[in-house]
C-alpha cells in the first residue's frame, strides 16, 4: 500500500475505485466498505484507493472541543488499512479552507480532477462538503458529466452491521472491552515508546513497561486492569496492564503499565503494541504495599491461567 499525503503526488495508471471518510478504528462497518472496494478494484484490473483526512475534522472545525478521542492515530489507522490489500492510502490534510469547498467543487477538483476516479463506493449515509451539504444525492448527480460510476452501500447491509465510531469510544470508556472488541474484530491496542518510569512495579517485584506521551487525541480505555498481549520487534509476549494513576502511592498522573510475564530485557526507547484482549478488574486503592503485592500476585496468577501459560 502506498501513502500519499500530496495529491499531486498522485498518477494512476489504472482505473481509480476510490471510497472516502475518516475510518477512525476501522471497525466492522469501515471494514465492510473496504473489502468491496479491494474486490471491486480487482474486478476492474484497477487501483483501490481510500481517501482519508488528517486532522480529524472536528479537531479543525471545533479545536474548543477537546472531547473527541480517536480510536487510531493516523499511524495505526494506516497499519490497519494495510492489511486489507489497499492499493493506496490518500491522507488529505483537513484544513478550514478545505471545510468551505462545497460538494460540487470537492467532486469536480478533488474526486475528479486529482484523483481520476472511474468508481467511487459510498454509504448511503455519507456526508461531505461544506456544512456537510454533500450526500449520495449529489455524487450520484454528477456521475454521468463527469463519467463516474457509483456503487452505494444500502442501508439494509449497513443496519446488518450496526457499528459506528462513536459507540466503540464509548463502550471503551464504559469499560466494555469485549463490545469494543466485538464491534472492531480485534483488540483495540496502543503503541508507543517505552520510557524509563518512577520503578514502582520493580520495587514490588512486578517491573513494567512504562508508555511515553501518546497522540493527545489518542482514546485511553477506562482505569483498571487488562489481559494484554504485547508485540515487541514482531514478536509477541503475554502481560498485565494498568491504566491508572496508582492511588496507593497517592499518584495524580495518568500511566500506563505492563508487566509482561516471563520477560526481562531493557526495551526503553522501543517502540511496542499492546493489544487489549480482556478488562479485569478496576484500579483499586490498597492500605498498603503488602495489600497490593497480594492483588498483584493474583491478577498475575489468573491471567496467565487465562492466557493458557
Amino acid at each position: 500500500m502506498q501513502i500519499i499525503r500530496d495529491l499531486d503526488e498522485f498518477q494512476p495508471e489504472s482505473p481509480v475505485v476510490l471510497t472516502q471518510g475518516t475510518f477512525d478504528g476501522v471497525h466492522l462497518g469501515h471494514q465492510k466498505i473496504i473489502t468491496q472496494l479491494v474486490t471491486r478494484a480487482q474486478q476492474i484490473d484497477g487501483k483501490s484507493v481510500l481517501l482519508t483526512f488528517y486532522p480529524h475534522p472536528r479537531l479543525v472545525l471545533y479545536p474548543e472541543d477537546n472531547e473527541l478521542k480517536l480510536i487510531t492515530s493516523i499511524e495505526e489507522k494506516a497499519k490497519l488499512l494495510k492489511s486489507f490489500g489497499l492499493d493506496y492510502l490518500i491522507i488529505l490534510p483537513f484544513t478550514k479552507d478545505l471545510s468551505r469547498i462545497t460538494p460540487f467543487g470537492f467532486i469536480r477538483d478533488i474526486l475528479v480532477k486529482k484523483l481520476h476516479i472511474s468508481t467511487i463506493i459510498i454509504g448511503y449515509d455519507h456526508r461531505f462538503g461544506k456544512n456537510r451539504e454533500g450526500s449520495i444525492i449529489e455524487i450520484e448527480k454528477y456521475a454521468q458529466e463527469f463519467n463516474y460510476e457509483v456503487e452505494q452501500i444500502p442501508e439494509q447491509d449497513i443496519n446488518d452491521c450496526i457499528v459506528s465510531s462513536s459507540q466503540v469510544r464509548n463502550a471503551l470508556l464504559s469499560g466494555d472491552l469485549e463490545l469494543a472488541n466485538e464491534f472492531m474484530g480485534r483488540p483495540f491496542s496502543i503503541s508507543g515508546i517505552v520510557v524509563t518510569g518512577q520503578q514502582k512495579g520493580t520495587e514490588l517485584g512486578f517491573p513494567t513497561a512504562n508508555l511515553g506521551k501518546l497522540d493527545p487525541f489518542k482514546l485511553i480505555p477506562k482505569k483498571g486492569v487488562y489481559a494484554v498481549k504485547v508485540i515487541i520487534a514482531n514478536e509477541s509476549h503475554f502481560g498485565m496492564l494498568n491504566i491508572g494513576t496508582r492511588p496507593t502511592f497517592k499518584l495524580n498522573e495518568l500511566a500506563i503499565e505492563t508487566h509482561i510475564f516471563d520477560f526481562s530485557d531493557k526495551i526503553y526507547g522501543q517502540e511496542i503494541e499492546i493489544l487489549f484482549v480482556k478488562r479485569w478488574r478496576d484500579e483499586r486503592k490498597f492500605e498498603n504495599q503488602e495489600q497490593l503485592v497480594q492483588q498483584l500476585n493474583t491478577d498475575n496468577t489468573e491471567i496467565k491461567a487465562f492466557f493458557k501459560l
